[in-house]
């Protein structure tokens, strides 16, 4: 199969609508070709006049290791040309890096995942470009975490750079066709184009990941299939003050580690609560010391998560309910356990970051509510996930 760099390098008359134009790349370390060229050298190496060049959160080149640090703007010492950061002193970008170039090509990895900031940085490219003329190309790339659609929808209000617009948290698309929901649902004008993927089957083998790709890590905690398969469930512990495993070397594949809670006893309330929503992978119990981050230097107890090889079912498994789960077990079982954290999440200073995760409070009040059920959310977000089903169904390109 090819993803969306592979075919404009291929195919000369896909390339022909550049000539002429000045090009910018919105690229990160995973924007790589089929023989792992990264895609900032082969357009270079193809003719592509590239003017300038963007990277996302964690930068162009993926040092950056922890949310809320950010990439100054730099020269590339290779082709002396402007490379910008759009997780620097701006999260848009200003008219003066529109003014670099005619044509934006867009070539992120992402995990399928609103909370992920690279679909928000796609839809801030969408709007800076809307009415001036120029053109935003997506190079499609796959949706690790396949179709599948959970969680509840962001409510009005409760936008921000983990919240791009009203969408459930793992919303099933590529980054090509969310950009054509983006351009319709907030009426952009903007020459948007996607260059497709060929071949790529999301309920194939891999569901979401073909496995003749290796995995490369789009962000430095993104280090596996498993934790972009678990991510729309784990990436909620950035909001408690429970460890997501950062300082080890298995982020966000966890449940939770913490030096005060008994992981065997959550694991078996968990099974107690709501069984249903553990299915489509293993669970197990693990330590861990992790080196940097929440509790850090601090041996944790822990669940993890194995959504791969054969404890794997790729329509049975909800990662968005499992954690709300773990959160549930801990409640019940600590009900005065300090689980949300209360500190400036994504540069939003007012609201809880697990409110802000989740575009609304619906979640944790239903952890923190000692009478709700599994129905209970169930019933909320089940609303949300069939509504989202239909909205995006005409914008699937594969």
């Amino acid at each position: 199969m090819k993803f969306g760099i592979d075919r404009l390098l291929a195919d000369p008359a896909l390339r022909k609508p550049l000539e002429g134009k000045r090009v910018a790349l919105v690229a990160h370390p995973a924007s790589v070709t089929e023989g792992l060229v990264h895609s900032l050298d082969a357009l270079v190496a193809a003719g592509v006049n590239i003017t300038s060049a963007f990277g996302p959160q964690h930068g162009l080149k993926g040092d950056k290791q922890d949310n809320m640090v950010e990439t100054a703007d730099e020269l590339d010492p290779t082709y002396g040309i402007p490379v910008f950061s759009l997780y620097g002193e701006v999260r848009r970008p200003t008219a003066a890096m529109m003014d670099t170039a005619d044509v934006f090509l867009f070539d992120l990895q992402d995990l399928g995942c609103r909370i992920y900031t690279f679909v928000t940085t796609l839809l801030y490219l969408l709007e800076a470009t809307s009415g001036t003329g120029k053109a935003v190309w997506v190079l499609d790339r796959p949706n690790p975490a396949g179709r599948p659609v959970e969680g509840t929808t962001l409510l009005p209000g409760w936008e921000s750079f983990v919240g791009a617009g009203p969408m459930p948290m793992r919303h099933g698309m590529t980054l090509g066709e969310m950009g054509a929901w983006f351009v319709d649902h907030f009426k952009l004008d903007v020459d948007y184009r996607v260059i497709t993927m060929e071949g790529w089957e999301p309920e194939g083998p891999g569901f979401g990941w073909p496995p003749s790709r290796i995995w490369i890590n789009p962000s430095p905690n993104a280090a596996s299939l498993n934790m972009a398969r678990a991510y729309a469930g784990t990436v909620m512990i950035e909001g408690a003050t429970l460890s997501e495993g950062r300082g080890t070397t298995r982020p966000l594949e966890v449940l939770f580690g913490a030096p005060d809670i008994d992981a065997k006893a959550v694991l078996a309330e968990m099974r107690s609560f709501a069984p249903q929503w553990m299915q489509g992978c293993a669970i197990r119990e693990c330590w861990f010391e992790p080196t940097f981050h929440k509790h850090a230097k601090s041996l944790c107890s822990a669940l993890m998560i194995h959504a791969e090889g054969a404890f794997y079912d790729h329509h049975a498994f909800r990662p968005w309910r499992l954690q709300a789960l773990a959160f549930k077990a801990i409640r019940r079982l600590y009900p005065d356990y300090p689980i949300w954290r209360d500190f400036p999440y994504e540069y939003v200073f007012d609201k809880l970051a697990i409110d802000v995760i989740n575009g609304g409070t619906a979640l944790r009040e239903w952890v923190d509510d000692v009478a709700s059920a599994a129905g209970d959310l169930d019933a909320l977000a089940g609303a949300d996930e069939a509504a989202w089903i239909e909205e995006r169904a005409r914008f699937l390109l594969y």
